[in-house]
C-alpha cells in the first residue's frame, strides 16, 4: 500500500448495536484533499511532513501497477533465499481498501495479483496475510477462492468481517456472519480442511461497552473475536 496504510473515511461510525467502528464511503472519500493535513488515521505512519507527502504522492504518479509489481517482485528475489536460509516466513498483506485511492497504484487486490506473486517468485517462504477484512471489502473477490489459489502459502491469517452497503463503501462489524458479509464459519472450514495451522488474528474490531482507545484497535470486541474464532475452529476439528 503505497503511501497509506489502510485507508477509511470514519472511526466512529455507530452501529444499531451503540457500538462505533471504521467505515469507508466511497463518496466521502472524493472529497478528501490528503495534502490537507487533516487526513490522520490510526496505525498510519504519522511521521511524514505535508512536504514530504506532497513529493510522495506525486512521485507516485507516473508508477503504474505493473512498475510497482516489478519493484516488489525485485525486492523478494534478493530476500526470500535468504528467508529460505533463516526459516523466517514473508507474508504480504493485500491493499485495504483492495483498490486504488487517491491515484496510486495498488497491486495485492484480488486472486489475480496473488496468483501472480506466487507464481512469479514461486517459494513456500514468499506467502501471503490472508486478510477476510480486506479481500472480503470488495464484493466482486471469492475469498475461498483465494484461499484455493494461495493453498500452503497462507502463513498468516487477519480475521475481519465487513458489512458491505452501497457500491465501493463497507462497514467493519463483529465477526459474527449474523453481522458481515463475510461468510466466516465457511472460510474458517476451509481453511482448517486446507490444513491451515498457523496463527490467527482477530483484526481490527468495534469500540464496545465504552470503552475508550484507538479506534479499530479496541481490545473487548477483539477479545471477542478471538472467543469466536477458537468456537468455530474447535467445532470443526473436534465434532
Amino acid at each position: 500500500m503505497p503511501v497509506f496504510d489502510w485507508t477509511r473515511t470514519n472511526i466512529q461510525t455507530t452501529l444499531s448495536d451503540g457500538s462505533t467502528t471504521l467505515s469507508y464511503d466511497a463518496d466521502e472519500l472524493e472529497k478528501i484533499n490528503p495534502l490537507s493535513g487533516h487526513l490522520t488515521l490510526p496505525g498510519w505512519d504519522l511521521s511524514y511532513q505535508s512536504t514530504e507527502l506532497h513529493t510522495l504522492l506525486e512521485r507516485y504518479q507516473t508508477v503504474s501497477e505493473k512498475q510497482l509489481m516489478d519493484n516488489l517482485l525485485y525486492f523478494l528475489k534478493e530476500i526470500i533465499p535468504v528467508a529460505e536460509e533463516e526459516n523466517i516466513l514473508m507474508a504480504i498483506h493485500p491493499d485495504d481498501p483492495p483498490w486504488s485511492i487517491f491515484e496510486l497504484p495498488r497491486i495485492m487486490k484480488n486472486r489475480q495479483d496473488v496468483e501472480f506473486l506466487l507464481k512469479e517468485m514461486d517459494s513456500y517462504y514468499n506467502g501471503i496475510t490472508f486478510c477476510t477484512g480486506s479481500f472480503g471489502s470488495d464484493p466482486n473477490n471469492d475469498l475461498i477462492d483465494i484461499v484455493d489459489i494461495a493453498k500452503d502459502r497462507i502463513h498468516f491469517i487477519h480475521a475481519r468481517n465487513v458489512k458491505h452497503t452501497k457500491k465501493g463503501s463497507f462497514h467493519e462489524t463483529s465477526h459474527s456472519i449474523h453481522d458481515g458479509s463475510i461468510p466466516m464459519v465457511d472460510l474458517m472450514r476451509h481453511l482448517v480442511n486446507s490444513g491451515y495451522n498457523g496463527p490467527i488474528r482477530p483484526d481490527h474490531g468495534r469500540m464496545i461497552w465504552k470503552e475508550k482507545g484507538k479506534p479499530g484497535y479496541g481490545l473487548y470486541d477483539r477479545a471477542l473475536g478471538a472467543t469466536y474464532l477458537n468456537g468455530i475452529i474447535d467445532t470443526l476439528r473436534f465434532k
